[in-house]
């Protein structure tokens, strides 16, 4: 049997990147993979007459003459959500910043048997960062609007915030936080496993959250490493496909041992200049070898003032990958608004 040609045409390699490694991991040698992510050679590659059961293009290079060619599916990456639909009866549109899942049910499901993907395999649990440089960026925000982004997409959710001291409750509906006893007592009880120690006190508001302790972690003889074994031992459990780490902007061994643990990590900084220099001196003393984990976002973004992640006179050492919009209080108080954010839901898709 031949093998299925799928073609991949967008100029944002990073946005094709997590595609790419889906199809390569599914479909392994059972279809032809072809990326082209450079508009000159789209256009030189395409005015020749093309064979294929499937492209997926951006609604940037996308035009109506590419039906002209015999593939068989063609798909437009759309940025708003709401310009899916196309006039083509052959040609399908799909929100370009929805879940891998969706787009994948939507491309196989009407590529039928060609691209008739197998079962899914097992997938470990998948740690994610989130810090920053410094206080007030909106690091916890951006955490907890990611974990309800991800569960949004039926992906099962832990949400740990390892503060030393802990005021985050206030976000969620439950405002109740845990005593010393209610922490104490049960990992005393099973001290090898913190997580399932506390597993019984975990709840739910979209996602599942370890919620904040009443006490400071110095103050009864705790250290951080407390929220280091509580998420390996989760992580171990096997039940949830990601664990979002909200991790304090300190740069001491708790921060280090979950950078060289994370899958990814989330660094958020904004656009002023005191915060671009807290986060240049933070990545100048990380040695975790795999930088390409690392993804940094500018939070409270405001075209109106003066960005100085993108002043020429200036060396930023790290790249941004999305800029996510000032947020008005009232918005941020809305968890299900905020996490609607296209901003939001572009960081989401790297991760996924």
């Amino acid at each position: 049997m031949s093998k299925a040609r799928v073609i991949i045409a967008d100029e944002d390699a990073n946005y094709i990147a997590p595609i790419q490694y889906k199809f390569v991991t599914d479909f392994y040698n059972r279809i032809d993979l072809e990326i082209i992510t450079d508009r000159e050679y789209f256009n030189e590659f395409f005015s020749k007459p093309q064979n294929g059961d499937a492209l997926i293009v951006s609604d940037k290079l996308y035009n109506p003459s590419l039906q002209r060619h015999n593939i068989k599916n063609i798909f437009v990456m759309v940025e708003e959500a709401d310009q899916e639909q196309t006039q083509d009866v052959n040609v399908t549109g799909i929100f370009k910043y929805t879940s891998i899942k969706a787009i994948f049910n939507e491309i196989t499901g009407r590529c039928g048997s060609l691209l008739e993907q197998p079962k899914a395999k097992g997938k470990q649990t998948q740690v994610i960062v989130v810090t920053s440089a410094a206080g007030g960026v909106g690091k916890t925000t951006i955490a907890r609007n990611l974990a309800l982004c991800l569960s949004n997409n039926y992906k099962k959710v832990l949400y740990v915030n390892n503060s030393s001291l802990q005021s985050f409750q206030h976000v969620f509906k439950c405002t109740a936080r845990l005593s010393f006893n209610d922490v104490n007592v049960n990992i005393n009880n099973n001290v090898d496993n913190p997580y399932m120690a506390l597993r019984h006190l975990l709840r739910t508001e979209g996602f599942t959250y370890l919620p904040a302790f009443k006490f400071s972690l110095l103050s009864v003889g705790y250290t951080k490493e407390l929220f280091n074994s509580f998420v390996d031992s989760a992580q171990k459990s096997g039940e949830y496909d990601y664990i979002i780490v909200d991790v304090e902007s300190s740069y001491d061994e708790s921060m280090i041992r979950f950078f060289g643990h994370s899958d990814k990590a989330v660094i958020v900084t904004e656009q002023n200049k005191s915060a671009v220099a807290s986060t240049e001196d933070l990545i100048s003393n990380i040695t975790i070898p795999d930088r390409d984990k690392f993804v940094f976002i500018c939070n409270k973004y405001n075209k109106d003032k003066k960005n100085t992640l993108a002043d020429s006179a200036m060396e930023i050492g790290f790249p941004i990958s999305e800029y996510i919009n000032f947020f008005h209080e009232d918005y941020l108080a809305d968890i299900d608004t905020s996490c609607e954010n296209i901003g939001i839901k572009k960081v989401s898709f790297l991760i996924m």
